[in-house]
């Protein structure tokens, strides 16, 4: 049965990521977590997106941290989009797998349906490392049987007009192209 948009539950959102979800540089007006707080409302889906990303957040960080937040958000649905500073760093995957692992574990055990958001390291990391940071993301969503956004920055990265003069933060305009990138993977999750 297929059950109108008006009907389908609702509950929070809790978008645990970064300063790519932090809307660094922007005002939070623009970041995609605002805008899509704006889409499920067109779809008359009642939801509310609380933002929990902090600027420079590790894995480790937000493994620190994610108790408290699920406490005071109770999330129907989390975003897991972390490890970018991770990956800038040059900190060892096995850490970051493991500090997303607990991430993932704890939102699944405090009810939460889990989103996880994939990222991709610049090439000058050399081949081997970008290759297996970006397989932690994969193997993760089928380890702990979550759904996967592939690649936040995909149809933005190598396009330098879409980035801040820091050439790493997306630009005001480059934001409704990083909803679209975990719209496709977030919608199936909301019916």
């Amino acid at each position: 049965m297929c059950l109108p948009l008006t009907a389908w539950a609702g509950g929070t959102i809790l978008v645990y990521g970064d300063s790519l979800s932090a809307a660094y540089g922007l005002s939070q007006d623009a970041g995609w977590p605002t805008l899509l707080q704006a889409r499920l409302r067109q779809q008359g889906m009642d939801y509310t997106v609380a933002n929990a990303s902090i600027s420079g957040e590790t894995s480790s960080g937000g493994a620190a941290r994610i108790a408290e937040a699920l406490k005071a958000h109770q999330p129907s649905l989390v975003i897991v989009a972390l490890g970018a500073n991770d990956g800038l760093r040059g900190l060892p995957l096995a850490q970051m797998r493991a500090n997303l692992g607990k991430i993932l574990r704890a939102s699944k055990k405090a009810g939460s349906r889990v989103l996880l958001v994939g990222m991709r390291l610049p090439p000058n990391y050399g081949e081997i490392y970008t290759r297996q940071f970006a397989q932690v993301y994969a193997d993760l969503a089928r380890e702990h049987k979550t759904a996967l956004a592939p690649f936040l920055l995909e149809g933005v990265a190598g396009r330098r007009e879409l980035f801040q003069a820091d050439n790493i933060h997306p630009t005001a305009e480059a934001q409704p192209v990083l909803l679209d990138n975990v719209w496709k993977a977030l919608a199936p999750l909301l019916q």
